[in-house]
């Protein structure tokens, strides 16, 4: 068998599409969303993201806003920043790109965030409304992965899902999202970790097996029970090279796939735009 892609372009597409007339919207009512980013340090993949985001920004109609912090700043740096967006009326939703460089403290300045702004549903006032299925941001490469399987109809209601991965930006957001009783989800899920004895026992009862560790080509063939379907969300660099947490050979066993590239990556990207639609409307209403 041959595994068919989950392309992330097209699910994107179509969340921007509906990120745009919405953004018109308030425009035309006076209000134009904005997205903040704080870049700390020099990490040339993380000052990527922000660029593809300031570029996606610009394409659905907001504005947008960037303030770096050099990785020989003091710490307080990171906290002026975060005071600056919290104090800014302009900017309706920031995020805090992940990681942060070598002495900087990413948890206590996620904490400090107004969590009306948090674009990226990881400040724990909103972590805790997801777990109360509570309205509010959720984090984006969760909502990309659920609005995949949306798009591309996968069955996920009374499936079992094994999520490789505990951490707090991914794996541990994407297991209360694939519990709620919504579209994408409503799943029994396993959440494993790299050091969990035979792990390859248990992915091999899954459904559908998301990898989150990033570690490259971590999840192979043998893991996988066939016609699974399988979503690469860690990735990792070698040079310029990005690489999945998923085996490209996974597709001759799998059903599904995400591609090495354009995966989850445009779906993290759309739905943190829409958090930020989101975040302008609550403030205008």
């Amino acid at each position: 068998m041959a595994a068919e892609f989950l392309a992330g372009g097209p699910v994107a597409e179509a969340v921007l599409a509906d990120v745009r007339s919405r953004v018109d919207l308030l425009k035309a009512s006076g209000t134009t969303p904005g997205l903040g980013t704080i870049l700390v340090g020099d990490d040339g993949a993380s000052a990527g993201y922000v660029r593809k985001k300031h570029e996606t920004c610009a394409e659905v109609g907001m504005v947008s806003q960037n303030i770096s912090v050099s990785a020989d700043s003091p710490p307080e740096a990171l906290d002026e920043a975060v005071a600056e967006f919290n104090a800014d009326p302009a900017g309706h939703a920031y995020i805090i790109q992940h990681p942060v460089a070598e002495g900087f403290d990413f948890n206590a300045a996620l904490a400090a965030m107004d969590p009306a702004k948090d674009a990226d549903g990881l400040h724990p006032t909103n972590l805790g409304k997801l777990v109360l299925q509570e309205e509010g941001p959720v984090p984006c490469t969760p909502a990309g992965i659920q609005a995949m399987f949306v798009h591309y109809g996968i069955e996920v209601s009374g499936k079992h899902v094994v999520v490789i991965g505990r951490g707090p930006t991914l794996g541990r957001p994407l297991s209360l999202v694939l519990t709620t009783k919504a579209p994408g989800a409503n799943a029994a899920v396993t959440v494993v970790h790299s050091a969990v004895h035979d792990l390859a026992a248990l992915t091999r009862t899954a459904d559908i097996i998301v990898a989150a560790v990033g570690i490259p080509n971590f999840v192979t063939p043998d893991m996988v029970r066939p016609g699974a379907v399988v979503v690469s969300g860690g990735i990792s660099w070698e040079g310029r090279r990005l690489l999945a947490d998923v085996d490209e050979s996974v597709g001759e066993v799998a059903s599904w796939i995400t591609p090495r590239l354009g995966g989850v990556g445009p779906t993290t990207v759309a739905m943190l735009l829409r958090n930020t639609v989101e975040a302008a409307e609550r403030a205008t209403a």
